[in-house]
C-alpha cells in the first residue's frame, strides 16, 4: 500500500516578484513545482496538494474593486474570491501535474475538489482581523490605502511590507473530506483545500453559508492530514530547512527535532509571526493529533528530504 504525504504550497510562492505576477508567470512557476510533486509521486508516494491564495484573493479583490469604481460594476465577495482561486490554482496544478505524469508514464490524474471548510462564526477573529492577504505595500500606498478604505486593517508583514488583514477563524470541519477520499482510493492525485478552503458557517437549520474570512491555509492543511490519516504532512516554504535566528550570524539550521523542541523553539519566540510561526504551529497541531511527521522545506527539496532526510523533520 502507497504511502501518502500531504504537500501544502504557499501561494506566495507562487507568484516569485513583482516582475512576474501575470497569470502565464504563475503558471511557469506552478509548472516547476509540480516537477518536483512529481518526483515523489514517481518514487510510489500517493499526494494530496493543498495551496495558499494570499496574493490571488488580493488580486481578484482589487481587479473587483477597479471594475466597481470605473464600469460601476458589481464588487466581489471575499467567500467568492477565494472560491475563485481554488478553480483556477486548482486547475493550473492539475494540468501541469498531469503533464508532468504522460511525461513520466506514470498512470494517474489529478483532480480538483473546490473545499468548503466549516468555522464557527463566534470565532474571535471575526473581531480582530489578522490574516495578510494581497500583495506587499510601502508605506506611502498604505497611507493612501487607508484613506480610500477606512473599513481596511492594514499592518506591516514580517518586515517586507504592508498588506491588509482580514479575519482568520481557525478550521473546524472539512465539508468535502469524504469527496476527497473516494479519489483517494481510486488512486487519484487530489488538489484540494486551496486557500484553507471556502469559510461557511453552519446556520440554526444546518444549511451552510459562506462568510467573508481567510481560514490559513496549514491550519486547514494540518486538519486535513489528521484526518486522511497522512503518513507524512510537508510544508513547503521558500527555504530548504527551518533555522533558530534566522539571517543572523548565529544561524543555526534545524534537521531532526522532537516535538516538544519545535514547542520549546516556538515558545521562545523563535519564529516570525508572518512567516514561519504559522507552519510551526500548523505542525504541532498535526503532531499533537496523532500525526506522523511534518518535513518542512522547499519546492525542490521535496524528494529528497523525504527520501534521504533533508529539510526540517519534526515527529513525535
Amino acid at each position: 500500500m502507497k504511502k501518502l504525504a500531504l504537500i501544502a504550497v504557499g501561494g506566495n510562492s507562487l507568484i516569485s516578484d513583482k516582475e512576474h505576477m501575470r497569470v502565464e508567470d504563475q503558471y511557469s512557476a506552478v509548472c516547476e513545482t509540480s516537477r518536483h510533486i512529481a518526483d515523489l509521486v514517481e518514487a510510489g508516494w500517493q499526494v494530496v496538494v493543498t495551496h495558499g491564495n494570499g496574493p490571488q484573493v488580493g488580486f481578484i479583490l482589487r481587479r473587483s474593486e477597479i471594475a466597481a469604481e470605473v464600469a460601476h460594476m458589481h464588487p466581489v465577495p471575499l467567500v467568492s474570491c477565494g472560491a475563485d482561486t481554488q478553480g483556477a490554482i486548482g486547475y493550473q496544478l492539475q494540468q501541469a501535474l498531469d503533464n508532468e505524469f504522460r511525461q513520466r508514464n506514470i498512470k494517474m490524474t489529478a483532480a480538483t475538489v473546490v473545499t468548503q471548510v466549516r468555522v464557527d462564526q463566534k470565532d474571535p477573529a471575526f473581531v480582530n482581523p489578522a490574516k495578510p492577504i494581497g500583495q506587499f505595500y510601502t508605506e506611502e500606498e498604505t497611507r493612501l490605502l487607508r484613506e480610500a478604505h477606512p473599513e481596511w486593517t492594514m499592518m506591516e508583514d514580517a518586515g517586507r511590507g504592508y498588506r491588509r488583514m482580514v479575519a482568520s477563524p481557525q478550521p473546524c470541519e472539512i465539508i468535502e473530506l469524504d469527496a476527497v477520499k473516494s479519489l483517494l482510493k481510486s488512486d487519484f492525485c487530489v488538489i484540494t483545500g486551496g486557500g484553507g478552503g471556502i469559510p461557511v458557517i453552519e446556520n440554526d437549520r444546518g444549511l451552510l453559508n459562506g462568510i467573508d474570512a481567510v481560514i490559513d491555509k496549514d491550519r486547514a492543511s494540518s486538519l486535513m492530514a489528521n484526518q486522511l490519516n497522512a503518513d507524512t504532512f510537508i510544508i513547503s516554504t521558500g527555504v530548504k530547512s527551518v533555522c533558530l535566528n534566522f539571517g543572523k550570524a548565529d544561524q543555526k539550521e534545524l534537521k531532526n527535532i522532537s516535538l516538544a523542541e519545535a514547542q520549546q523553539y516556538m515558545d521562545e519566540g523563535h519564529f516570525a509571526p508572518g512567516s514561519m510561526a504559522p507552519k510551526i504551529e500548523a505542525a504541532l497541531s498535526y503532531l499533537n493529533n496523532g500525526g506522523k511527521e511534518v518535513i518542512i522545506t522547499n519546492p525542490e527539496n521535496i524528494r529528497d528530504a523525504v527520501v534521504n532526510g533533508s529539510g526540517t523533520h519534526i515527529i513525535n
